[in-house]
């Protein structure tokens, strides 16, 4: 038998040792390439298989998103991983975006300490109290559709939440709401609550366009009316009855340009900077090799 060479093992299918990766656990790399590695001890998932009481993780974060720096993520979609405990989430002190949507989220701690957070969307849990998110002091928008909210005091909470210009608390496509929905007039107790607020489930309630808005629906409902009652051409009259504006036209779309855009207008001027230092150094150093060798600069041996 001759001497065995590199290409006789199945060296594709062999675990890697602990020691040659870098990364942790999922999304680890290899340390002598660049190759992606999957980690022996990964849960692998069978196929119609549900994840259920997952608890968030930096191991999970970090393979979500890719970042190594739990502080460097901004945005972050955690939707339907059958999350109940959202373990060490407040760490991401950066975190500007957040979908914890379809999860069986019941409480909110961890929140509170993320100050940057401005979208959160936490539809679909089973929260019972919004009093951690009292902490989001940059909080412009929330999603609290199909939760057990069953008191209009529980959104007293938001109270203090100065930026907070769009709330929604039922979603009729999605069939979800909270139990104090069933109560005539809550939008309208929850926008006194709430005076900063400008949108309450999709429907413009203070601010430009309010008033449009309210006449708009008004005339709607007087055209279902008549509709209803009149025996001669209702159904002529049902079909021209139709939304003066699409769903969604009033929604709030935020004018506050991201933090990503930001971070890359930074990096953008320091490479600019750097560049610019480089073209004087070597400015510098071609002065230096001139008067050294005693030339007279030439204004045509250069070409720009």
């Amino acid at each position: 038998m001759g001497r065995p060479t590199r290409s006789s093992f199945p060296l594709r299918n062999l675990p890697l040792p602990p020691s040659t990766l870098q990364g942790g656990a999922q999304g680890s790399r290899c340390r002598w390439c660049t190759w992606p590695v999957m980690s022996n001890t990964e849960p692998r998932m069978e196929k119609g298989e549900e994840p259920e009481n997952v608890r968030i993780t930096s191991q999970l974060l970090k393979a979500r998103t890719g970042e190594f720096d739990l502080e460097s993520i901004l945005l972050l979609k955690l939707r339907g991983l059958g999350i109940v405990d959202l373990g060490c989430l407040g760490e991401c002190a950066s975190l500007e975006w957040l979908d914890l949507s379809g999860n069986a989220i019941t409480h909110l701690g961890p929140l509170s300490s993320l100050k940057a957070l401005a979208v959160l969307n936490l539809s679909s849990n089973r929260i019972t109290s919004l009093e951690p998110l009292s902490g989001c002091e940059s909080l412009q928008s929330l999603n609290v559709a199909g939760n057990l909210l069953s008191s209009l005091q529980q959104v007293q909470s938001l109270a203090g939440l100065r930026h907070l210009e769009s709330l929604r608390l039922t979603n009729p496509m999605g069939r979800l709401s909270n139990p104090f929905c069933a109560a005539t007039g809550y939008r309208v107790a929850v926008a006194e609550m709430l005076p900063g607020v400008k949108v309450i489930d999709g429907e413009r309630v203070s601010g430009r366009g309010s008033e449009l808005y309210q006449l708009c629906k008004d005339l709607d409902n007087s055209l279902r009316r008549f509709s209803s009652t009149s025996g001669v051409g209702s159904s002529e009259l049902s079909g021209l009855s139709k939304p003066w504006v699409e769903d969604g036209y009033w929604d709030l779309r935020s004018a506050r340009r991201s933090s990503i855009m930001d971070e890359a207008y930074k990096q953008f001027n320091e490479v600019l900077q750097e560049c610019q230092e480089l073209s004087k150094r070597a400015d510098d150093t071609i002065s230096q090799a001139e008067r050294a060798l005693n030339i007279r600069p030439d204004s045509t041996s250069y070409v720009f």
